[in-house]
């Protein structure tokens, strides 16, 4: 028998021992029954994943194994949570409009099922509904979240993310706004989840409240499902943090002229009710964001230009609604093809993204030639037929849970020149919350001066011990004194979001057998299991993610980026803007070109050309840009 028939039959064989280890972990998993193929493939990459992580894998095999996780996750891991349910209210009366527009409220995107993924419907889950009953207090409250918050949150010393620059952490939130809310809450009510503090905690109210997630009123009476609910802004991707999420909010921010935004002295109004930019959500304001919803305002307007001299006869409305539908498709566009990639710096993810959006046959051939086929792989989402893979759209609170990501927030910030890279301003984070952001911009400050420290300043790691002071003992304009920290933990455990070792289980991940199996910090590892106890299966999931060490290149844990192979192909391919009605007839061959030709380095050039030096090398507009200093501009 020759040498390479050996070696053949010795792949075969280790391939067929790798199938039968990924046959034992599903049989123990207790995974959907599927095709027999697809179970043989997935047994296969389970028993290869247990030897290897998938991201240590060549590159083609990696985006084989992360195609098969996103396949079988679809079939497994999307749980409808909207029936039984009362009406929240009717949509809106169908106007032909909508054939070509995106409502506000996000009715009559599924044009069969209006109701899908407007405001005021019900996040989905991510893991079997029987898995998200929230436990009872006092388990729900143990242990306790405030001690989590201070002995293994707390920022000791900021730790930056070196690969990323400040404006990474504002676009995340700005898409975290577009994307779910649930709803405003006020402490002091009965309900009010009530923390013991430590009498070394120097918290001003003993105990300290935490108001309970408003309830959802569309539940029927003896309703014994795990609890649910709503999001207060629509499911999908449609900018609504821009544009508002009610028609009466919409119309309030266009000019009616041209079918633009409005806009003052070059930038975004005042709103006298509030205090603050006037926008379509503008909570948890900082400057931050008034920085970026600026930047896609001005673009809005600027697309707005661009139709109305190649339609001149087009009214208000068809310039406003087409211009909105371009510039959401090129938020999404920026955040799959340039945010992704810049958070999770990894070759496979880089061509995986791309792909998300292009195809497999690049976006040389799809610009090129146009959609080679309907398949998603080889022509990318946009334009291919949709589908929500047997489950109605929603956002899911577990994707709410594994977009918490407040270290990339600094404590502090400092304000530098564009043209000289002096020092203008140096400001706490607090300095800059609320009514604050629209003083840090004056006439010492301007919005390029704003970007540009933003661009080469670092946000912090997703890690533990790198949560910001300020967002622990934050003061909130509507008169609120909260530990974000311990909101966050409790807010998981609240909404029947499984411990971290179950979240890995009902992802098809291995659980953890101890700390030190998570963490290669010795440090660390003592110090969860001072606060957890021995048994790791307490674990929040949060802190197990902040935990672990992330894939190379990744900023946050290989597990918050299972929910992140599944939704987001979800968002895109669940829009029918983007997939069936992603066509010339519906966003005009202009509107189009520009998403093709555009990205977060042209946005920002197109409306702060002042900011080309410090952009000039820069690929990536979330990667540091260049500095400026009297060395850089002799």
């Amino acid at each position: 028998m020759s040498r390479r028939t050996v070696g053949w039959l010795s792949l075969a064989a280790a391939w067929a021992a790798l199938v039968g280890m990924g046959l034992r972990r599903r049989a123990q998993a207790g995974g959907r029954r599927r095709s027999s193929a697809s179970h043989l493939l997935g047994a296969a990459f389970d028993g290869l994943n247990s030897v290897v992580p998938w991201h240590r894998l060549p590159t083609p095999l990696a985006l084989l194994n992360l195609r098969f996780f996103r396949d079988r996750m679809r079939e497994e891991n999307l749980h409808d949570t909207s029936v039984p349910a009362r009406p929240v209210g009717e949509p809106p009366a169908f106007d032909p409009r909508f054939l070509y527009a995106r409502t506000s409220d996000g009715s009559f995107n599924d044009l069969q099922h209006p109701e899908m993924g407007r405001v005021g419907t019900r996040f989905g889950r991510n893991v079997p509904l029987r898995h998200t009953y929230p436990e009872s207090e006092p388990a729900l409250l143990l242990p306790n979240p405030r001690t989590i918050s201070r002995k293994l949150l707390t920022r000791e010393s900021f730790i930056p993310a070196t690969t990323l620059n400040l404006l990474a952490a504002v676009w995340i939130q700005f898409q975290v706004h577009d994307w779910f809310s649930h709803g405003r809450v006020m402490e002091g009510g009965p309900d009010d989840f009530q923390i013991s503090l430590e009498p070394t905690d120097e918290w001003p109210r003993r105990p300290m409240r935490i108001a309970r997630t408003p309830a959802d009123p569309t539940r029927v009476p003896g309703d014994t499902s795990p609890p649910t609910y709503l999001n207060a802004v629509s499911h999908w991707w449609d900018a609504s943090a821009i544009y508002g999420s009610d028609e009466s909010t919409t119309a309030k921010l266009r000019a009616h002229e041209d079918g633009k935004l409005a806009v003052q002295d070059g930038g975004l109004r005042l709103d006298s009710d509030t205090g603050v930019a006037a926008t379509g959500f503008s909570d948890n304001w900082w400057v931050g964001l008034l920085l970026m919803h600026t930047v896609f305002t001005l673009e809005h307007n600027a697309i707005c230009e661009h139709l109305r001299r190649e339609y001149p006869a087009w009214s208000d409305d068809r310039l406003f609604d087409t211009a909105r539908l371009v510039n959401c498709a090129l938020i999404a566009k920026i955040h799959t093809i340039e945010w992704t990639p810049a958070i999770c710096a990894h070759p496979t993810l880089r061509i995986g993204m791309r792909a998300n959006w292009w195809g497999l046959v690049t976006e040389r051939i799809t610009r090129t030639f146009g959609r080679l086929s309907s398949s998603e792989a080889i022509s990318g989402i946009p334009g291919s037929p949709v589908n929500h893979h047997a489950t109605p759209f929603a956002l899911t609170e577990e994707f709410v849970s594994v977009y918490r990501m407040h270290p990339l927030i600094p404590d502090d910030i400092r304000l530098l020149s564009h043209s000289t890279g002096h020092c203008l301003k140096e400001l706490t984070f607090a300095d800059t919350l609320g009514r604050k952001a629209q003083s840090v911009l004056d006439q010492t400050v301007s919005m390029a001066d704003a970007l540009y420290s933003f661009g080469i300043a670092h946000p912090g790691a997703v890690t533990l011990h790198n949560y910001p002071r300020s967002l622990q003992n934050l003061e909130t304009p509507d008169g609120r004194h909260i530990d974000l920290a311990t909101v966050d933990i409790l807010r998981d455990r609240e909404r029947g979001v499984p411990r971290y070792n179950q979240f890995r289980r009902l992802l098809g991940m291995a659980p953890i057998a101890s700390y030190e199996e998570l963490t290669p910090n010795p440090a660390w590892a003592r110090e969860l299991r001072e606060v957890y106890g021995d048994d790791p299966e307490r674990l929040d999931p949060m802190v197990g993610m902040f935990a672990e060490t992330p894939p190379a290149g990744f900023g946050f844990s290989d597990t918050a980026f299972r929910i992140f192979i599944l939704m987001a192909s979800r968002r895109l391919k669940s829009d029918r803007f983007f997939t069936t009605d992603y066509t010339p007839r519906v966003y005009t061959q202009l509107g189009l070109d520009w998403i093709d030709a555009n990205d977060m380095s042209s946005i920002l050039l197109r409306h702060f050309p002042e900011l080309g030096p410090a952009l000039r090398n820069v690929d990536n507009a979330f990667a540091p840009w260049d500095r400026i200093d009297k060395q850089a501009i002799r």
